[in-house]
């Protein structure tokens, strides 16, 4: 700040606003408030500093409502890795259950419920199945569990895998975990369940991935009874490819694999994040579908569980959502379906859970952001017919089947990065509280040439008005009265001494306590008190 100049300057208070004006780093100020008379010169500065500060202030609010509006931009970039992690592949038979595995017992509970079944025509769907009739004084048995039941009755791992390598190196049902899904019993391929390692891969293309062979087992899929809403009409294996932390949900997003075909499945990392509220809509709180707040919307978001979960996906929030519906509507969960309600009937899912799951699914009644970081796998199929005459030859040797079952039922799978890069779609902020800040200085020195200094300046003055006109009044006032109680009472005191003399020198009758206490307790009746005396 400059020091102010000539005697007249250095009388004036700090708090006077022509001092101010004159040291003060704001434009403008100096010829607003200078020495003098008000004349047009001055006028004209004036407008030009309130209009300046008015853009300024309107810039400003402008700047403030964009960033309140939590704007944000895509960004997609392309990257290259040393290594990626090899995705989870879940693998399902299209047909639910071996028709060699089921019993009578099992017609009984699961025949009207997943068959379509009436008691009447039991007798003749085991002859379609190939099955002696039900025995003479059959009962079945007093429950049913629904998981045992597709664990026993559905295509196993170890009869469908005929080969299995990774990266050129053997692998076997060892390497898959069971998983029930809404299409029975699967097998999922690095699931990482367990705390087990994740695979991963240091090269892209073909052999540097998965390839199974898997044998579809045609002649153990059902007969074809009634033309019902889940009668199955093709044959093969569905496959799903997609990252550890989200569940498959197969029978929606799974792709098909036919027999008789290789199909070669080319894939591309892709990894996305979101930005949470207020400038987007992701979520990473983990949700247990078990846990039901009372005032929960049953059709709405799932709501975070207190405890411990799984990492928050969009597709473990959809199926959170649809347990808790289920278990809502029938008071029982599907076999798919995590939680800790038990498992429905066979008529219960005939009753009450098929039917409120469908009717949930078509109105799309969950609602579930998107998580704030998820991993993606985009695919490209391509497909060669298989086995040629000579390998349909061999692998019947091989395998102990004739020509017609490997040329029927036989299918090859691969599976490989198509490169060992990745995408990257990510959420950014379109305008960081920096850029706020740097705005409002651009347009403060700009308008008004003002800085963060100016800012103090002005703080530093206001200070300083403060303490000479509000605080300096009342301790001027304060000051004011003490002087004036003191001068008083020494004109009291001084007018007495002078009249002394004059009075007889007999004895002064003692002054009454009451009139000493009043005088020295009250100032301003001291001069009545005196002339008393």
């Amino acid at each position: 700040m400059k020091p102010p100049s000539g005697p007249e300057e250095a009388r004036r208070p700090a708090s006077d606003i022509r001092v101010f004006a004159s040291s003060c780093t704001l434009h403008g100020l100096g010829h607003v408030f200078g020495p003098g008379s008000l004349t047009p010169r001055r006028g004209l500065w004036a407008v030009a500093v309130l209009l300046s500060l008015a853009a300024f202030l309107y810039q400003v609010a402008e700047r403030v409502r964009y960033y309140g509006e939590f704007h944000h931009e895509t960004a997609l970039d392309e990257r290259e890795s040393h290594q990626l992690t090899f995705p989870a592949v879940t693998l399902c038979n299209i047909n639910p259950l071996r028709r060699s595995r089921l019993t009578p017992n099992d017609l009984h509970w699961a025949g009207p419920a997943l068959l379509g079944l009436e008691p009447a025509e039991h007798a003749a769907f085991l002859r379609a199945l190939g099955q002696p009739p039900t025995p003479p004084g059959f009962m079945p048995s007093p429950t049913f569990d629904m998981a045992q039941f597709y664990a026993r009755a559905g295509h196993t791992l170890e009869d469908m895998l005929l080969d299995c390598r990774y990266r050129g190196q053997p692998c076997g049902p060892e390497n898959f975990t069971t998983i029930f899904t809404r299409m029975g019993q699967c097998y999922t391929f690095n699931s990482g369940a367990d705390g087990a390692e994740l695979l991963t891969t240091p090269k892209g293309g073909a052999g540097n991935g998965l390839e199974v062979m898997l044998d579809v087992q045609e002649d153990e899929y059902l007969p074809v009874w009634k033309d019902v809403e889940d009668t199955l009409f093709e044959v093969g294996i569905r496959v799903q490819i997609h990252s550890q932390e989200e569940p498959p949900i197969i029978d929606q997003l799974g792709f098909g694999a036919a027999p008789s075909y290789q199909t070669f499945v080319s894939c591309q990392q892709q990894q996305l994040s979101f930005l949470p509220p207020p400038w987007g809509d992701c979520s990473s709180a983990s949700l247990d579908p078990d846990f039901e707040p009372e005032s929960a919307d049953p059709l709405g978001s799932p709501s975070p569980s207190p405890g411990l979960s799984p990492p928050y996906s969009l597709m473990g929030c959809r199926l959170a959502c649809e347990t808790r519906y289920v278990a809502r509507k029938c008071g029982c969960r599907m076999m798919h379906m995590p939680g800790g309600a038990p498992v429905c009937s066979p008529q219960q899912y005939k009753d009450c859970a098929n039917p409120a799951l469908d009717a949930m699914l078509r109105k799309d009644a969950c609602t579930c952001p998107n998580p704030c970081a998820s991993t993606r796998y985009a695919k490209e199929l391509s497909m060669v017919r298989m086995p040629s005459r000579a390998a349909t030859r061999y692998l019947a040797r091989k395998y102990n089947r004739s020509e017609a079952y490997i040329a029927e039922n036989v299918l090859v799978l691969d599976i490989f990065f198509e490169a060992l890069n990745y995408e990257t779609v990510e959420q950014k902020k379109a305008y960081e509280v920096s850029e706020l800040l740097g705005d409002i200085g651009g347009q403060m020195g700009l308008f008004i040439g003002a800085s963060l200094l100016t800012i103090l300046e002005i703080l530093d003055y206001l200070c300083e008005v403060f303490q000479d006109r509000v605080l300096g009044y009342f301790w001027n006032r304060k000051h004011s009265q003490r002087h004036s109680s003191t001068n008083l009472l020494q004109e009291g005191l001084g007018s007495h001494r002078n009249q002394v003399p004059h009075l007889s020198l007999g004895p002064r009758p003692p002054t009454p306590p009451c009139a000493v206490t009043r005088t020295l307790s009250a100032s301003h009746r001291t001069c009545y008190l005196v002339t008393r005396l």
